[in-house]
């Protein structure tokens, strides 16, 4: 039982970690410029991984499918097939473990760096909040910039799509979009986008949370990088479980 207790107790540090998050991002005084700073580390620079892997997925993805549709004489559903899916489902669930890789590993990394140095401890001696001005945000940069990473990879999807099929069937480019969003509604566009916010604050907090309160000197700078990748790709799993349970309840007509 200890090895339970052990469990509920680090549950317990991690989601007061992340309540101090939510409640130091509501007061001020905010820290605009860190917060520019840290949106660019986190969004544009995982805009050419989330894009080339967005063509690259959605590409092969055109290919399994159609040969699967081809049997069915079902052709003609392979734009909608490859639109609903990366809408509703593999672009925000692929974004979020994507950046879950590049942002969480590097967020707990440079965190845990920062306190075995002293860092931290230097940055409180001149009398400011450490956790206000290196957590929040990057935690905030998590949560803003991945549903639009999100879109980049839904649209890249796309278009690696198309030309995948483009290069079978010859369709036309205005055929291709037409058929793609004639079964696509706004719970299958807005909600699962949205959702990703979710996911970026569980990057962000967990990410934060190991590298924050590391005491392990250097050694704690890889734990920290480690431990931030698996527990958000984990999380992020169990988040989109439970989030699409929500979806279908609150649009249980429309959500696919």
């Amino acid at each position: 039982m200890r090895w339970l207790s052990k469990i509920f107790e680090f549950v317990g540090k991690v989601g007061l970690f992340s309540l101090r998050v939510v409640v130091d991002s509501l007061r001020p005084p905010f820290e605009f410029a860190q917060f520019s700073r840290q949106l660019a580390e986190v969004g544009n620079k995982s805009l050419a991984l989330i894009i080339v892997s967005g063509f690259a997925l959605g590409a092969v993805m055109t290919l399994h499918t159609r040969g699967t549709l081809v049997m069915f004489g079902a052709t003609a559903m392979i734009p909608a097939v490859q639109a609903v899916s990366f809408f509703v489902e593999i672009g925000p669930l692929v974004a979020g473990l994507l950046l879950a890789g590049r942002v969480g590993s590097g967020i707990g990394a440079v965190l845990a760096n920062m306190r075995a140095s002293e860092q931290v401890d230097a940055i409180e001696s001149l009398s400011i909040d450490s956790f206000k001005f290196l957590v929040v945000p990057r935690v905030l940069a998590c949560v803003v910039a991945l549903p639009f990473l999100t879109l980049f990879m839904d649209f890249a999807g796309l278009l690696g799509g198309f030309l995948s099929e483009e290069l079978s069937s010859h369709i036309a480019p205005e055929l291709y979009i037409n058929r793609a969003f004639d079964y696509l509604q706004w719970a299958n566009f807005i909600a699962p986008t949205l959702k990703t916010a979710v996911f970026g604050f569980i990057i962000g907090s967990v990410s934060s949370y190991f590298g924050y309160t590391t005491d392990k000197g250097a050694q704690g700078v890889g734990e920290a990088a480690t431990n931030s990748v698996v527990l958000s790709s984990l999380l992020i799993i169990v988040a989109d479980v439970l989030l699409i349970k929500c979806i279908f309840f609150l649009f249980p007509e429309t959500a696919i």
